[in-house]
């Protein structure tokens, strides 16, 4: 693993952790955290014994979204002319997506824990995460229509799925702030731990069990879930049958059966 300047990254077992690392900023999202998540999840899909991701931000909160100095710096590319200023600034958007579809599109499920700010652009990243997990101090705000702006790097097209249209609206229109147990009841968050300490632990230790079964079967099963996003249920159903011609002939499905049968854990390479 490489170091970064704005992650820490461990492997413990079939479990990646990555740690967004700039507490002293709130870890706010620099060009470095934009560029290294590509990165890292890289070395997430090209690394067999990573399994499931659990991704977190050191101190007290999680993310305050984008660092305004990198808003800044794009601002001064600007001349005088509106096409160009355009195509810089569209150029530059896709480029920001592009590193949140890189945790979307991940084919290990990637599980988020947050405590105190998770603002702006850290709503667009845990948009992007499968689960969603937060401490009770957890603070939530879709603060970019404060700004001015539209949310333009993943919230405004993942959320409707997560929480429902109306809800997404009420939140986007108003940027309001709003707690940890309003998000466990909208289903933004599955589950509000008391404090950081046993979120983290609460988080590795689901993290843990989905890593304990086969790999073959958890990317499967993701691959379906998240097909089904923009296909219909026919396609859906069509799509399973051609995936599961092939998995169900992985070794994994005789070792569950032999595990099952003789009433042992089983045990999957990865």
């Amino acid at each position: 693993m490489s170091e970064y300047q704005a992650f820490v990254v461990e492997l413990n077992g079939n479990v990646a952790h990555v740690q967004i690392n700039r507490p002293e900023k709130i870890n706010a999202m620099n060009a470095a955290f934009w560029s290294e998540i590509i990165e890292i999840f890289q070395w997430i899909e090209d690394t067999d014994a990573v399994r499931v991701v659990v991704l977190s931000g050191n101190g007290k909160h999680f993310s305050s979204g984008i660092d305004l100095m990198l808003l800044a710096s794009v601002a001064n590319e600007f001349g005088k002319d509106v096409g160009r200023n355009a195509r810089l600034l569209r150029r530059k958007i896709l480029e920001l997506q592009a590193s949140f579809n890189a945790v979307d599109n991940c084919r290990k499920p990637v599980l988020a824990t947050i405590q105190g700010y998770c603002i702006g652009g850290a709503i667009d990243l845990i948009s992007a995460c499968d689960m969603r997990y937060a401490a009770e101090d957890a603070q939530f705000s879709i603060k970019e229509i404060d700004m001015g702006m539209a949310a333009d790097v993943g919230t405004l097209q993942r959320l409707p799925r997560i929480i429902g249209d109306g809800m997404l609206r009420e939140l986007a229109y108003t940027g309001r702030q709003f707690g940890a147990e309003q998000a466990r009841s909208i289903g933004l968050v599955n589950r509000v731990f008391a404090d950081q300490e046993s979120l983290l632990a609460g988080v590795m230790q689901i993290a843990e069990e989905i890593a304990a079964k086969s790999p073959i079967a958890v990317a499967g099963t993701k691959a379906m879930i998240s097909y089904m996003r923009d296909h219909t249920i026919t396609d859906g159903l069509e799509y399973v049958a051609t995936w599961n011609s092939a998995m169900l002939q992985s070794n994994d499905l005789r070792v569950a059966i032999a595990a099952h049968m003789s009433k042992q854990k089983p045990e999957f390479v990865d």
